[in-house]
This record gives C-alpha cells, structure tokens and sequence, in this order.
C-alpha cells in the first residue's frame, strides 16, 4: 500500500468512513496528476472509471482535511489544488497575464519566516506564498508592444 493510500486510509477510519471504489480512484489520479489541479481537470481525468463530479467535489474536502492536498490558487474562477503530502513547501510566482503558475522553493524565505513566527510566539503550521506580476515571457512582448 502507498504511503498516501495508508494515510487516507486511516484518516477515513477515524471519521469512520470506508475507502471505497471512487474515493480509491480519485487518490490515485491526484497523485498521479503534475501541478496544480482544479475538480473538473480530476473528473475528466476519472469519466472512463464511472466516477461522478459529484463524488469529485465531495472527496477533495476529505484529501484537503487527511493533509494530501491543499487549495493552492484561485484563478479564473476556479479553485486549484496541490499535493502536500510528499511535496515540499514553495512559492507560487502567477503571471497577471497569461497565468502562468511557476513555483519556486522557499529557501532563506523559510527561515526568515521561522523568526518572525518565534518572534510572535506563532506556532506555524503551513506556508502559502503566492507572488504576482509578469513572467519572463510576458514582460518581453510587453516591452515589444512599446
């Protein structure tokens, strides 16, 4: 069994729920997905399989509160989500033009952050940096465009 398979598993035990069939197949295609990720991309990813929007939207809740995913951005309407589990901490860098989302780690940031947080006496629990402004590629046809 995966290690996020094994602690879902548990999570679901807790709450008394069971890992059933589509709960099944919707972990294994978020952690087989790349990047960021919103309920529609997972449901087509699982139409073959039989596996219901509605299912989709009532399992990322439970991934979300087990600590395999997290929201991560908001863009075009939609809420984006990530892997956390097995995935280490970053910042995300979004183009305000083409929306691109790069992700970089977290480097000094991390231990600056761990300062301030003792500082304030703050216990931190997650990190969510997001930057906005232009990519490299979108800044370019900007200073064409002049």
């Amino acid at each position: 069994m995966k290690d996020f398979e094994s602690k879902f598993k548990g999570f679901l035990a807790e709450k008394k729920l069971k890992l059933t069939r589509s709960r099944s197949l919707i972990l294994e295609a978020v952690f087989a997905m790349q990047g960021h990720f919103d309920a529609e991309m997972l449901y087509d990813r699982l139409k073959d399989e039989s596996v219901s929007m509605a299912t989709v939207y009532r399992t990322l809740p439970l991934l979300m509160e087990a600590g395999l995913i997290r929201l991560a951005i908001r863009m075009e309407g939609r809420d984006r989500f990530e892997r956390t589990f097995g995935h280490p901490q970053h910042v995300h860098w979004i183009c305000e033009n083409c929306q691109a989302v790069l992700e970089s780690g977290l480097g000094s940031l991390k231990s600056m952050l761990h300062k301030e947080a003792k500082a304030l006496k703050f216990g931190i629990d997650q990190i969510n940096i997001t930057v906005g402004g232009l990519c490299w590629k979108c800044r370019i046809n900007e200073n064409d465009s002049q």
